[in-house]
């Protein structure tokens, strides 16, 4: 097979076609959108191909038949019979008032400029404006409208942390999407898409058959790649990478079919040749760490969770699960799924390597002062462990938690204060990729954490020191806790050496008082 050039950062169909790039083949499952059906909504994470399918869809309904030579659609789809599209796209800011209005109908005027309408803005705004334009193209053309509406839920997304434009943005779009319904004789097909699942109460009660994709098994792989695409459109490209590496770094997004690789991430590791976390790289999810801090969502809480369908394909301004915006932004992905108490329960867990490795990192430096130290000190911490040099992990995670400020409720119980610096802990070691376990149940309890570094094998146990207790004491109940509750028994037998670390915290002062550690 010959190379081609990679269609990084092209979001036009037309671009990809007439310029010789590589292109997955998605119109057997568009020409099945299309025969099924008339209104849509699909959510994926951002860099994942929805402006190109969306792109795609206009291309094709527009009847540019040149476009479409040698794809599954080609021949199976009438070309003399085009329909009137209605392209808009949410891909500007929005973070004052009137930003969300102003771009509406600046995208209304511009469409209708595009066959020939000169009209003014609605006395009734937006919602007036995109009616009227629906009636005129359906009576200019004798055939009723596409629309297409890509990045629906950015105009939220963008004032989500301030609640009250969000729900106004939220508010407004409804209004604006119900025209949609209401004007259905004028209408062909619709699809949606975006990053979040709002619930169809909240943004779309006035548009309420629209059909949700976003979790259909048969639409799992509408975008990004698969194994066998990259087997077979991507075969040029495979030559002197490892595979199972691709598969590791890039490999795992779930949407109940299929497993689909991030097409970002693939289309850089293909033009770089170097595996990094390209498509984590684009943005740092600041909002959802301040979530997580808010409501003291511990990084161990994050992996191999359960969520039930309603909080996975729902969001809304006044209820940001957690699950939910991890899920849908990308971040998270289904790792299982199982029938309970008649309802179905999702296993969420990391997509993959570059998710996994990413998000702790950047939730470190999210919660430093000194977000260059952690880095450092992050890897310092691998070294000093395989060596067994406990003085020196005692005061890397000193300086570390020192440049930490306490982010959850300082009246919270010791529990609390311990699940913290537990899970700053975790985050530390899933930064060096190292391999974690976290709560191991034994006959007799189960242990904070079991780290396997370097051959060896670290059983942890983090304790708040009580209020004028001695230090010892603080190490014996550790330790004697997980002797006791036979914490290391399974590791004893496999041959590597086991130690028995005791990390104690004060309250007081907020940070580590000593590290002990025992070997086996």
């Amino acid at each position: 097979m010959r190379r081609q050039r990679l269609p990084i950062g092209l979001e036009t169909f037309n671009d990809l076609r007439e310029r010789d790039c590589y292109y997955v083949d998605k119109t057997p499952l568009i020409a099945e959108l299309v025969d099924q059906g008339s209104h849509y909504f699909l959510s994926r994470p951002r860099r994942f191909g929805k402006s190109l399918l969306v792109d795609t869809l206009r291309q094709l309904f527009a009847c540019n038949e040149r476009l479409f030579r040698g794809t599954y659609i080609h021949d199976r789809w009438d070309w003399d019979q085009p329909y009137p599209v209605v392209r808009l796209s949410f891909g500007a800011k929005y973070n004052e008032p009137g930003d969300l209005e102003d771009d509406v109908q600046v995208q209304l005027a511009n469409a209708a400029r595009e066959v020939g309408f000169d009209r003014p803005a609605s006395p009734s705004g937006g919602p007036g404006t995109l009616r009227d334009l629906l009636q005129r193209l359906h009576r200019q053309s004798g055939r009723k409208v596409v629309v297409l509406v890509d990045e629906y839920d950015k105009p939220i997304l963008d004032v989500l942390a301030e609640p009250d434009r969000a729900k106004a943005n939220r508010d407004y779009l409804r209004g604006f999407y119900g025209v949609l319904k209401s004007e259905a004789e004028h209408v062909r097909f619709v699809f949606v898409t975006g990053v979040s699942m709002f619930s169809k109460v909240s943004l779309f009660s006035g548009l309420n058959n629209l059909r949700d994709i976003s979790l259909n098994p048969a639409y799992a792989t509408i975008c990004g790649y698969t194994e066998g695409d990259l087997d077979t459109v991507f075969a040029p490209e495979l030559e002197g990478l490892d595979r199972d590496e691709i598969r590791r770094w890039y490999n795992g997004y779930n949407w109940l079919g299929e497993k689909v690789y991030n097409p970002y991430d693939v289309l850089l590791l293909f033009g770089d040749r170097m595996f990094a976390p390209h498509w984590f790289g684009t943005a740092t999810p600041t909002f959802l760490f301040r979530l997580m801090m808010d409501r003291a969502v511990s990084p161990m809480d994050i992996e191999d969770c359960e969520a039930d369908w309603e909080s996975l394909s729902t969001f809304d301004v006044e209820a940001v699960e957690t699950s939910a915006l991890l899920f849908q932004s990308g971040y998270l992905t289904v790792a299982g799924e199982e029938r309970r108490n008649e309802q179905t329960l999702f296993r969420l867990d990391y997509p993959n390597h570059e998710v996994r490795l990413s998000l702790n990192r950047a939730l470190l430096r999210h919660v430093s002062r000194l977000p260059r130290a952690v880095s450092r000190q992050t890897w310092e911490l691998g070294t000093l462990l395989a060596s067994n040099d406990f003085g020196g992990v005692e005061t890397t995670l000193r300086a570390f938690f020192a440049s930490v400020p306490y982010q959850w409720s300082t009246t919270a119980g010791l529990a609390r204060y311990e699940a913290w610096y537990a899970g700053m802990l975790f985050a530390c070691f899933r930064a060096m990729e190292m391999e974690v376990r976290t709560e191991e149940s034994t006959a007799h309890g189960r242990s904070d954490m079991v780290l396997l570094h370097a051959g060896q094998v670290f059983v942890l146990e983090c304790k708040m020191a009580i209020r004028k207790e001695k230090l010892e004491s603080a190490v014996g109940r550790a330790t004697e806790q997980m002797r006791e509750r036979g914490y290391a028994e399974k590791y004893v037998a496999g041959g590597n050496p086991v130690h028995l670390v005791a990390l104690v915290f004060g309250r007081k002062k907020r940070n580590l008082l000593t590290v002990h550690a025992e070997p086996l």
